[in-house]
C-alpha cells in the first residue's frame, strides 16, 4: 500500500491516515472490511488502529466489536454535531497562526498532546498549538471536555466570515484534507477547491448528524 507524506509532528513514525489515500478517486474493486474481508456499502464505519496508526474500513458487525473498549483499535465516531454556541474570539484564532481559515484539533495518545492541523496542497499540515490556547478554548467551551482522543476533533471553518464549529469523526477531517489535496491549483487554490469547500460544509447544513461518505473519505 502506497503512504501519504507523514504529518508533522509524527516524525518518522507511520502515518496514522494512511488508508485515507483513495479519496475522490473511483474504486478498482469493492471497498472491503479490513476485518472479515465481507464487501462494503458506500457508507461504512471506520476504526483507528493505534499502533500502527492508521484508519481501517469496517463492517457494523467488526466495528460493533471495538465500541466502548479498550486496546489496539478504536471505533471512530459515526456523527458530526454542530457546536452553534461555540464561543472563540478573533485573538484566539490568531493566536493559532494558521495560514488557512480551515482547521481541525485533537488530541494525539501517541504524540501525548492537542495538535492543530489545517488542509493543505500537501495534506494535513500540523501547527504549533500552545496549551494554554487550547485550556482557554476548554474553559470557554466545556463541551470540548467530551472530546474523544485520537478519533474526534474540533472542526473549524472561518472562511469569508463563517464562524462554523463541529465535534467532527476524524475522517470527516480527513475528507476535507483530501478536497483540498486533489482540488487545489496554483497558488491560491483556484475556485474549484473552494467551491469543493463549501459543499462539503452545506452537507452539515442540510443534514447536521452526517456519517461520512466512505469512498470520499479514503484519501
Amino acid at each position: 500500500m502506497s503512504r501519504e507524506p507523514m504529518i508533522p509532528g509524527l516524525a518518522r513514525k507511520p502515518n496514522p491516515f494512511a488508508t485515507l489515500r483513495r479519496l475522490a478517486r473511483p474504486a478498482a474493486e469493492a471497498t472491503r472490511c479490513e476485518f472479515c474481508s465481507l464487501p462494503l456499502a458506500l457508507t461504512h464505519r471506520h476504526v483507528l488502529e493505534t499502533n500502527p496508526r492508521k484508519i481501517l474500513c469496517a463492517c457494523d458487525a467488526c466495528a460493533l466489536r471495538f465500541e466502548n473498549v479498550a486496546g489496539r483499535y478504536h471505533l471512530i465516531p459515526r456523527d458530526t454535531r454542530p457546536l452553534p454556541g461555540f464561543q472563540m474570539t478573533d485573538a484566539q484564532w490568531d493566536a493559532l497562526a494558521l495560514p488557512i481559515q480551515l482547521a481541525f484539533i485533537l488530541h494525539s495518545s501517541p504524540a501525548e498532546r492537542t495538535l492543530a492541523l489545517y488542509p493543505s496542497p500537501a495534506g494535513a499540515t500540523e501547527s504549533l498549538l500552545p496549551l494554554s490556547a487550547w485550556d482557554a478554548l476548554a474553559a470557554d467551551n466545556p463541551v470540548l471536555t467530551s472530546m474523544q482522543p485520537d478519533v474526534e476533533a474540533l472542526l473549524i471553518n472561518r472562511l469569508n466570515g463563517a464562524r462554523e464549529y463541529y465535534l467532527a469523526p476524524i475522517d470527516v477531517c480527513f475528507e476535507l484534507v483530501g478536497l483540498v489535496r486533489v482540488h487545489w491549483r496554483g497558488f491560491s487554490g483556484g475556485e474549484k477547491v473552494w467551491q469543493e469547500v463549501k459543499d462539503f460544509f452545506a452537507r452539515f447544513q442540510a443534514a447536521p448528524q452526517l456519517t461520512p461518505v466512505a469512498e470520499a473519505a479514503h484519501a
